[in-house]
């Protein structure tokens, strides 16, 4: 058997039965990928002594992948609405570490190059553990968890310059560092402005246009695509491909496509970041490990002090609450996995040496696996340390957002009409469509609908699946049905799901796959013309009502088998091309700004003004005496042609 496919093998078992392990003792899969890198590495197993330059390269890519989901990730809205914490503490926490380690490290005989990125790295902390735990711990939403998330959003954004910098820093003088770091930083800033302005006009062109062939296949490898070729992009200009890669994700973060583009790289990410941090490990020296074991106890005690004293300091500065910071503090106390990314690149860059990249591993993998207990342990040390009480109670859900009561799956013409329905009784929805104008257009008339596809389990769990207590299956493709059945009763076994079909034929499988109720559209719609017939041909209403009733648990024997004939029924489908929604936005330069809505003589052109959505508000019955303003949205339905007509006199007044 050839002897690079045993190496792999090995490699896979080894690491399965890792991840597995440390997943029963609750620590994060990225340490067992590095304690399977030190076990394969060239002081135990030696799997990989040949090709480890090939290995090198495929991790290389998991890491454009994890920057570039980490782009996704990116909340330009959020990051906005905590500005001041971000910008604040979480830049005065950033610059105080990274001043306080690069000092230490100067102090310890390491030069201006090696100190600043040895700071970078120990100021780093991890954001999927943190969030992960936290998380888990229903503490998302209080005001010590929102603290330590706005440090962990500029410790992302503080990643980029380190990207930037890092591979400019071997092979140079101490006169000219400063230059040196100013010219990279402003051949990134250039970089970044490019790359930026293309991918604002060409990337929501680009996946509009595969997103409109349906086609998955064709929509995975144009992700591959653009990560690649943005890393590649920044590579040619002489920085490093984890950039192109952050800056690609961050492009497409504010898309209709970003949850379903998360989705589809997730598998790709997983694995090659696995290796990448198989091949970090790989890189540890045990024998160094060994001989200062002492020294990195040291180190791990003392790391965890200062950065948590440069939480505090920092939130002190701006008038945060002493618990919250204390508790944040303890929180971000460990080094992140970013860290591991900029070790990497220095240690390639030859700007630290093979024993720092040990030391500095070897201390990031016991200050991870520490982390989940410092995180239990953060309010009780906060409230230890300021007398307050510390209690768990997080604000109220509906201050931060919305949960839905009810997840319809398809945003067709049955999906809208059940959306309606349920707002006039006011209960709250989610929707997942996989038709990216339908998404535009309701996104833009402010409704919560997401793009992915329906049987993936990362878009129902962003629709909120887990807090719903109905699911409507309102598309009607068979196979796809049962698929999205089958995800949702392996997230949560006791949803209520409710499946809408045309024709009731395929009824008995979907109930065999979980569904509480499925509704033939055909069936039904018979059944009501019935009702009708039966009611005004004198029937009471309770004997008309068991006959529909005695229908339907009968699976509809009576509307089976008709005399077939020459005309061919009309589709739905075909119907729905008849009438459609449009949202128009009034921009500062339209004729419609400042008119009143009875001016415009809306109805007089044979279109209907449905809603109108003023900062994200919709009023549904606008008054006529309303005056229009800038950014207002305008719900209109109507022919296409006429809804056409009506946009463009709306903005250009003819």
């Amino acid at each position: 058997m050839n002897q690079t496919f045993v190496s792999i093998l090995v490699l896979m078992l080894i690491s399965a039965v890792l991840v597995w392990q440390f997943k029963r003792v609750r620590l994060p899969p990225i340490l067992a990928y590095l304690f399977a890198g030190i076990f394969i590495g060239p002081e135990f197993l030696d799997l990989f002594s040949d090709n480890f330059d090939a290995m090198h390269l495929v991790a290389e890519v998991g890491i454009v992948f994890l920057l570039f989901t980490l782009g996704l990730e990116f909340s330009l809205a959020k990051m906005v609405a905590m500005r001041h914490l971000v910008f604040g503490v979480g830049a005065g926490q950033m610059l105080l570490t990274t001043a306080v380690f690069a000092a230490i490290a100067i102090l310890m005989g390491q030069d201006f190059a090696a100190a600043i990125v040895i700071g970078g790295m120990l100021a780093l902390s991890s954001t999927a553990i943190v969030i992960k735990t936290i998380s888990e711990k229903a503490q998302l939403n209080t005001s010590r968890s929102q603290l330590a998330i706005s440090v962990l959003l500029f410790q992302d954004m503080a990643v980029v310059p380190f990207l930037i910098v890092i591979p400019l820093l071997s092979d140079i003088s101490d006169t000219s560092i400063y230059l040196s770091i100013l010219l990279a930083l402003l051949k990134g800033v250039i970089v970044v402005a490019v790359l930026l302005s293309m991918g604002r006009w060409l990337l929501p062109r680009l996946f509009n246009e595969i997103a409109s062939t349906k086609t998955d296949e064709l929509f995975v490898q144009t992700i591959l695509l653009v990560a690649l070729l943005a890393a590649g992009l920044t590579y040619a200009a002489g920085l490093s491909m984890a950039l192109g890669a952050f800056l690609a994700g961050m492009m497409l973060s504010e898309s209709q496509y970003r949850y379903q583009i998360e989705a589809d790289i997730r598998p790709f990410r997983d694995i090659l970041m696995g290796l990448f941090f198989i091949t970090v490990g790989m890189q540890v020296s045990l024998t160094i490990v060994v001989e200062n074991w002492h020294l990195i106890l040291l180190s791990i005690f003392v790391i965890i002090f200062i950065k948590v004293v440069m939480v505090k300091v920092a939130a002190y500065f701006y008038h945060a609450n002493d618990a919250d910071a204390w508790a944040a503090g303890v929180k971000l106390a460990q080094i992140g996995e970013f860290s591991f990314v900029l070790a990497a690149l220095a240690l390639e860059s030859g700007v630290i040496t093979e024993y720092l990249s040990s030391m500095l591993i070897s201390i990031g993998l016991v200050s991870m696996a520490i982390t989940p207990s410092m995180i239990d342990k953060s309010d009780w040390l906060a409230s230890k340390l300021t007398k307050q009480r510390v209690t768990n109670e997080a604000p109220d859900a509906a201050d931060i957002s919305i949960k839905p009561d009810v997840l319809i799956l398809g945003y067709g013409r049955v999906g809208q009409s059940v959306a309606r329905m349920l707002k006039l009784e006011s209960l709250n929805y989610s929707v997942v469509d996989s038709d990216p104008v339908r998404v535009h257009e309701s996104r833009a008339a402010g409704e919560c609908v997401f793009y992915g596809d329906a049987a993936n389990k990362s878009i129902l769990k962003k629709a909120q699946l887990f807090d719903v207590s109905l699911t409507i299956i309102t598309f009607d493709e068979h196979s796809k049905a049962l698929s999205v059945i089958s995800t949702i009763r392996h997230l949560v076994p006791d949803m209520k799901v409710i499946v809408r079909t045309r024709k009731d034929y395929n009824a008995q499988a979907l109930y065999d796959a979980g569904a509480l109720q499925v509704v033939p559209e055909i069936q039904e719609g018979s059944l009501m013309l019935i009702s009708q017939v039966l009611h005004y041909s004198g029937l009471p209403m309770s004997r008309i009502l068991n006959r529909i009733r005695n229908e339907r648990k009968k699976g509809y024997v009576h509307m089976h088998g008709f005399f077939p004939g020459e005309s061919t029924e009309i589709t739905f489908d075909t119907k729905d091309k008849l009438e459609l929604m449009h949202a128009v936005t009034i921009p500062e330069a339209a004729f419609a700004v400042g008119k009143r809505i009875v001016d415009l003589d809306i109805d007089d052109k044979r279109v209907q003004l449905v809603a109108l959505r003023r900062d994200n508000e919709e009023i549904s019955s606008p008054l006529e005496s309303s005056v229009l303003q800038v950014n207002d949205v305008l719900v209109i339905s109507g022919k296409p042609r006429r809804v056409e007509r009506i946009e463009k006199y709306l903005l250009n007044g003819r």
